[in-house]
């Protein structure tokens, strides 16, 4: 028996959950922004504890 011709892919955009990675590189969605954390977070000046002995 003869070997089947292979078929050409077919690629087709359907609603399904996709990884965000591809949906950027096919241009269906905007990168998501990185968030940046430097700056929101303020160190109190607290003395240290004095330790228990």
């Amino acid at each position: 028996m003869a070997d089947p011709q292979p078929r050409q892919a077919q690629r087709r955009i359907d609603s399904s959950a996709a990884d965000t990675g591809t949906l950027v590189k096919l241009g269906l969605v905007d990168p998501q922004p990185i968030p940046q954390y430097e700056g929101l977070f303020i160190e109190p000046d607290v003395p240290p504890a004095d330790s228990p002995e």
